[in-house]
């Protein structure tokens, strides 16, 4: 019997954890074709997978943030091979990328970025559920299938021919609109877009020249766009520091460790929130976007990109790279106040640096260590160090048997540190999650639903303390979990700092 998209969706099998995932909104892009049916997405770059009238149940990739015109490419001739081509390459981001690789660089992403634990269970869940077989040669079948295809049968929509144009059709710009719940590259729902109102502020801050070139009046509240100035030579360091090139992107790993340095020395990454004082009323903001221009880059992924847009309304210098930030705040007031006095503050966020690494066994060992940015030494004493079992019960388990197995390591700090001034983490990862049967789920008494629990963190592997981190407190931080019990644990050390003073812009005077 063939296997079809619609057997597929009885069988009721997760594809997330290959980068599939369903949504249960449906938002397109420019470069969505026209009709296209939404299979799923990958999560990043708004990157999505679908099916366009016309071809069945080919398999196509829509990738926005690729320059023109590869924004669409066939990965399937029907949706079996497709699930064939996930069996054979473990993700969809081989087979989303793979029309610019030749077979050696396909070969080689395949080898550095083998299936991880979750993937391999949806993958034998797959292979059992539609009898299906890993694809033979996955790069000859794609390559087999994009160099025939005839993308002029694409359909696309008007806004797809207003933004990218045709040769019969010049190329449009669309027209600037700043919207209070949108963000650089479009707006949902309905509403008005703001109105501008030119301020043109500069400021020096964080070594940096600041411009605030508008203010966007709309019905829910005021929107600025904050843009930071940086030296292109400061970019073309960094990028060369790191080895950061177009070519080499999609083969670049860097471990949590590396990517605290990176976005230390990334000098068009900076982190702030601000607050406005609007008539003596304090309006924060509640959410926003960023983008950045940067001259560094081959036109292709300049021409017509969110940063190169701004640079041209705003009449930014081209010849600079640019952080631009927007900020939204709400009304603090039931209706639109009249604006008389307005100012706005800014804060960074804490940064946060790499420590030293260390291992400790057992109460009464010490780690003696220098604070990257006092210069004063401190010292680490373990006060208890024991191994302990997590109750995963209220986890919500779907199939799922999760981690257990950590260690708690309680300690003080002499002299001690500013709260927050330091965290703990483990360098190992913790074990994801596996599947089990439903009579393994039965035998061991595994509930079907939970509420919640906590598995790990977004800075890696989890650092839990269970009492404030206060001066002459004591602080216990957890290992990552693993299914069996865990002996030896590198600890590494996260400081982090605010780096530099806030400072207050003056917007509008009475």
């Amino acid at each position: 019997m063939k296997y079809t998209y619609q057997t597929f969706l009885k069988q009721d099998m997760d594809l997330a954890p290959l980068g599939v995932e369903k949504r249960s909104d449906a938002p397109s892009y420019f470069c969505t074709p026209e009709g296209a049916a939404i299979i799923g997405w990958a999560g990043v770059d708004g990157i999505h997978y679908c099916f366009i009238p016309g071809f069945g149940e080919m398999v196509f990739a829509v990738s926005p943030m690729n320059a023109a015109p590869d924004y669409v490419h066939p990965l399937a001739r029907n949706f079996a091979d497709f699930l064939r081509l996930l069996l054979a390459c473990g993700d969809s981001a081989a087979l989303e990328q793979a029309w610019q690789w030749n077979a050696e660089q396909f070969a080689a992403f395949l080898r550095e970025n083998p299936p991880t634990k979750a993937q391999k269970a949806v993958l034998a869940q797959i292979a059992k559920q539609s009898g299906l077989s890993p694809m033979d040669n996955p790069w000859q079948y794609l390559h087999e299938l994009q160099a025939t295809f005839d993308y002029s049968r694409i359909p696309y929509t008007k806004t797809f021919y207003e933004h990218t144009g045709t040769p019969d059709t010049p190329r449009q710009t669309p027209a600037w609109a700043v919207y209070f719940d949108g963000n650089f590259w479009g707006h949902r729902g309905g509403g008005q877009a703001g109105k501008e109102w030119a301020i043109h502020k500069t400021f020096e801050w964080a070594g940096h020249p600041w411009l605030i070139p508008s203010l966007y009046i709309c019905g829910k509240g005021l929107v600025i766009d904050f843009c930071m100035r940086v030296e292109p030579s400061a970019i073309r360091n960094f990028m060369e520091k790191w080895d950061l090139h177009i070519e080499s992107e999609t083969h670049r790993h860097f471990s949590k460790e590396q990517q605290m340095l990176l976005d230390l020395d990334n000098p068009l990454h900076l982190q702030f929130h601000s607050t406005l004082q609007l008539n003596g009323k304090a309006l924060h903001t509640t959410h926003g976007c960023g983008t950045a221009y940067i001259p560094c880059l081959p036109p292709a992924y300049i021409l017509e990109s969110e940063g190169q847009r701004a640079v041209n309304h705003y009449g930014l210098d081209p010849n600079f790279g640019w952080m631009i930030q927007r900020c939204c705040y709400p009304w603090a007031t039931k209706r639109k106040p009249k604006i008389g006095t307005l100012s706005v503050t800014l804060t960074p966020d804490k940064i946060s640096r790499p420590g030293p690494h260390f291992q400790v066994n057992r109460p009464g060992d010490t780690v003696t260590f220098t604070h990257p940015q006092s210069g004063e030494t401190h010292v680490l004493t373990v006060q208890d160090y024991e191994a302990q079992t997590i109750d995963m019960s209220h986890m919500p388990h779907r199939g799922m048997s999760y981690p257990n197995h950590c260690v708690a390591l309680h300690y003080t700090i002499t002299p001690a540190l500013p709260d927050g001034a330091m965290t703990l983490a483990d360098c190992a990862d913790s074990d994801l999650p596996r599947q089990v049967s439903c009579a393994t789920r039965q035998s061991e008494g595994l509930p079907d639903a939970a509420a919640t629990g906590i598995i790990g963190g977004a800075d890696g592997p989890i650092a839990i303390f269970l009492r404030p981190n206060k001066p002459g407190k004591l602080c216990t931080a957890c290992s990552s979990l693993h299914f069996a019990p865990v002996e030896h644990v590198e600890w590494r050390m996260i400081f982090h700092d605010k780096p530099f003073a806030d400072t207050t812009v003056p917007l509008l005077a009475p």
